[in-house]
């Protein structure tokens, strides 16, 4: 079995790393490249950077910033934000990014997929995938929550498994920066409707949700921030009492 993944987000705004809670109220949370080299020398499996405002201010994400976190780290790392070109991504790689996220611009150009990966490989696209539960049922949202679509959760979801995505980032807005644990019921379903990885985001707030989350659904990995950021868990803690509970889990 596949040992599972605990990934740090780095949540950047104006070259700060920030965290807030249903993705506003900001607060800031410390400088990004000081943070990866400790999550890096203290027990993260990989990073997550996420330039989160770029798509609303029209921007590239920071090739400048995934190089010099690239010098700093030995663990695997994820950039998304503002990525909508061939070259964008060519040029983060380049930079030092193992793979790349991409969130509104693949909802609104679907085939931006498609070419990723026929032109990088599956094994570096990551789509993000926001979402809220509205009318009884979960929908995507656009923009870093800012922009509601009608394009259902799971219906998406499946697409960007079929256009070549490797791995889908799900993020709950509704527990987003709660604290009160992960979608779990939603987890457990999108782990069955797609057969790609799934990394679980949004609710973290105490060791019993991590295990939580990877005991429900076919979860491959979870990610926080805030709980992380703030020392409130423990990196090492945290992956010491997942394997102490059958978690597979690399120390």
């Amino acid at each position: 079995m596949l040992a599972k993944r605990i990934i740090p987000c780095l949540d950047i705004k104006d070259s700060r790393t920030v965290k807030g809670v249903n993705f506003v109220d900001l607060v800031d949370a410390g400088d990004p490249v000081e943070l990866a080299r400790y999550y890096s020398e203290n027990g993260a499996d990989e990073l997550v950077f996420l330039d989160i405002t770029a798509t609303k201010e029209g921007r590239r994400a920071f090739a400048k910033l995934a190089d010099d976190i690239s010098r700093n780290i030995n663990i695997p790392f994820t950039v998304g934000g503002g990525i909508k070109t061939i070259e964008d991504v060519d040029i983060l790689l380049k930079s030092g990014a193992d793979k790349v996220s991409i969130n509104s611009y693949a909802v609104k150009n679907p085939n931006f997929i498609n070419e990723l990966a026929m032109n990088f490989g599956s094994q570096c696209v990551v789509v993000a995938i926001d979402a809220k539960y509205v009318d009884n049922d979960w929908f995507v949202f656009l923009v870093g929550g800012r922009v509601k679509t009608n394009i259902k959760l799971f219906e998406w979801a499946k697409e960007v498994e079929e256009r070549g995505a490797g791995e889908i980032l799900f993020t709950s807005m509704d527990h987003d920066g709660t604290k009160n644990g992960f979608a779990c019921h939603v987890l457990e379903k999108l782990s069955k409707v797609v057969n790609i990885p799934i990394i679980a985001s949004g609710g973290a707030g105490k060791i019993e949700h991590f295990y939580d989350v990877f005991k429900s659904g076919n979860i491959d990995a979870a990610l926080a921030a805030s709980v992380f950021h703030f020392n409130e868990i423990g990196l090492n803690n945290l992956k010491i009492e997942l394997k102490n509970n059958n978690i597979p889990i690399r120390l």
